[in-house]
């Protein structure tokens, strides 16, 4: 079960997970601890077999942070996993987008960038973006704007999902610095830290993280994260980049 819970959750839950079990506040309430997908889930069913099996907190905790730094181990090496949005099927498990965009931004301890084209207010994200901003992660996000996107996007910019979040830094690619009319700013993906990297037909929207049916890869270690992220910085370092004021 716990195997199965760090490979559901992300070793960032699973040691969130841990915490909750050895620590003072009442059992019912942990299912609701973390506010990410499947969660509340894993919690119940990790809570049960650890009374079926009558295994004292101390204990259970201490065997969650243990599977959760071996699958950190095992993380750390080159590893690419297929995520998908939308209705799943029992037959084939797959990782979700909605919680592995939520772990990514957990396992950032320094760097994380983003990039999307539309976004909206999605509270599992900012909530998780607000916790590695007071974790002292640099977070970057680079959007579409509204004049960018032409007709193709309506309503509040989507630099405005973020707005909730002090300490975000926007970057936009500046219509005037576009090759060609029409052209736009439809990149999707994560970087956490330089070494995992998710990159997905999916907007930071509730709809594209969760209901649309949208596909992705999450790569762990090798060249392609850290390729990305430097991708990004030159982009920024020769002015295609700007901040967004």
């Amino acid at each position: 079960m716990a195997a199965d819970a760090a490979a559901r959750l992300g070793p960032v839950r699973v040691r969130t997970l841990a915490e909750r079990i050895s620590g003072d506040g009442p059992r019912s309430a942990i299912p609701s601890a973390v506010p990410a997908p499947g969660f509340a889930e894993v919690a119940r069913a990790v809570l049960a077999a650890q009374d079926a099996e009558g295994i004292p907190d101390g204990e259970a905790a201490a065997y969650l942070r243990g599977v959760a730094d071996g699958y950190a181990r095992h993380a750390a090496a080159h590893r690419v996993e297929a995520v998908w949005s939308g209705p799943g099927t029992h037959s084939v498990p797959v990782r979700a987008t909605a919680q592995v965009l939520v772990d990514v931004v957990g396992e950032a301890s320094h760097e994380l960038l983003l990039m999307t084209y539309s976004a909206k207010p999605y509270q599992p994200l900012l909530d998780a973006l607000a916790a590695a901003v007071r974790r002292g992660v640099l977070v970057t996000a680079v959007v579409e704007t509204l004049r960018g996107a032409g007709s193709a996007l309506g309503g509040a910019e989507p630099a405005a999902a973020f707005a909730s979040v002090g300490g975000v830094e926007l970057w936009h690619w500046p219509t005037a610095r576009r090759d060609g009319q029409g052209a736009k700013m439809h990149a999707k993906l994560a970087v956490a830290d330089r070494r995992v990297l998710l990159v997905s037909s999916a907007n930071l929207t509730q709809s594209g993280v969760a209901r649309n049916i949208e596909a992705g890869l999450l790569v762990y270690g090798g060249s392609t994260p850290s390729r990305a992220a430097e991708h990004i910085a030159e982009l920024r370092a020769r002015g295609v980049l700007e901040r967004l004021r």
